[in-house]
């Protein structure tokens, strides 16, 4: 299968603070991502919200990617329901996308407690979800919500959902840093060990890290050195609270540091002109620090700096700027000397 660059700027990133996406800014965007040459777009959740339900409709006729799948994300079935006639999965498949993105609870506190119902009938609703899904012909992944924490609390339920997920025909289960606590260890413990209960490899399994730590963007890298081969991001990482992994410094990171075929070969040229228009379309500012893409990301004030670049830039940058699109800047100030 690949590694699978997986964007969910316009669902999870739209839950950023401050963020009000209209349908044309979510087309824009769109088609900005796949102008870079991410895998998946995840457009937003079909059903639930009246403007991605739009979204969808409008996508059918003005959207014409080159790159990207289109993906609609929702729900497992409600307890007591059959998958056929629950209206939110009716409204998933209404939109007509080659794949779908569920999302499940996959740690037994939230089964219990937020969800109301028992361990069993979760573990259905998943798979009866997942082989709706598959029997339509679509592809699925699904969010283990809540992996993490539910691993380290109850590690036998929580991998029995990704079980059953796989065995309904899920393409990929996604394992979910929710909350955002995690650190790089505990996510390369954690993804070690599911691929050895479950018997799988990296090619079934997918990582979703928030960054409530600061540390989503190490926890994704450290899930995809543990062997994952799906890692979903957003741009200039968007999200709620603190956000989520930035699609950009993982992307830049994995690609350039690790040599993972990820972005076609222009791919990596354009986050800068990509980072920014999606930024100015969201009504954000760029951060200006920003790794790879910020305006001071090969800013150099210091005079030690700036002479030995003069001699080789790459003596204090990590990365030639041209390669992800940015410009080498030096400041004149005074730390320069004399």
């Amino acid at each position: 299968m690949g590694y699978q660059v997986f964007d969910t700027t316009l669902r999870d990133g739209a839950q950023r603070e401050g963020i009000t996406y209209s349908v044309a800014d979510k087309l824009a965007v769109a088609r900005l991502l796949d102008e870079l040459g991410v895998g998946f777009i995840e457009g937003g959740w079909p059903g639930a919200m009246p403007k991605d339900t739009e979204f969808f409709e409008r996508a059918r006729s003005e959207l014409n990617l080159k790159h990207a799948l289109l993906v609609a994300f929702g729900a497992t079935r409600k307890a007591g329901a059959r998958a056929g006639e629950d209206p939110q999965v009716r409204a998933l498949l209404a939109a007509e996308t080659p794949a779908v993105c569920l999302v499940a609870k996959s740690d037994v506190r939230h089964v219990e407690r937020a969800l109301r119902t028992t361990r069993e009938e979760n573990l259905a609703m998943v798979r009866d979800t997942v082989a709706h899904f598959v029997a339509e012909g679509r592809r699925v992944f699904l969010d283990c919500e809540h992996f993490f924490d539910g691993y380290r609390f109850d590690p036998d339920y929580t991998a029995s959902v990704a079980a059953t997920a796989l065995e309904a025909g899920a393409e990929r289960v996604v394992m979910c840093d929710t909350n955002g606590g995690m650190l790089p260890s505990r996510i390369t413990a954690a993804v070690t060990e599911l691929m050895a209960r479950l018997g799988v490899d990296g090619e079934r399994l997918g990582i979703h890290c928030q960054n409530d730590t600061a540390c989503a963007v190490a926890n994704t890298i450290a899930a995809v050195e543990a062997g994952v081969t799906h890692f979903q991001c957003t741009a200039n990482g968007y999200g709620e609270r603190p956000g989520n992994a930035d699609l950009f410094a993982v992307v830049a990171n994995l690609q350039l540091k690790l040599g993972l075929p990820l972005l076609p070969e222009d791919g990596l040229a354009q986050m800068v002109r990509v980072s920014h228009a999606i930024a100015e379309i969201a009504n954000i500012a760029p951060d200006t620090h920003q790794a790879y893409v910020g305006a001071a990301a090969f800013a150099h004030k210091a005079g030690l700096h700036a002479s030995a670049i003069k001699v080789d830039p790459l003596l204090y940058n990590h990365v030639e700027p041209s390669v992800v699109g940015n410009d080498m800047r030096i400041l004149v100030t005074e730390m320069a000397g004399r």
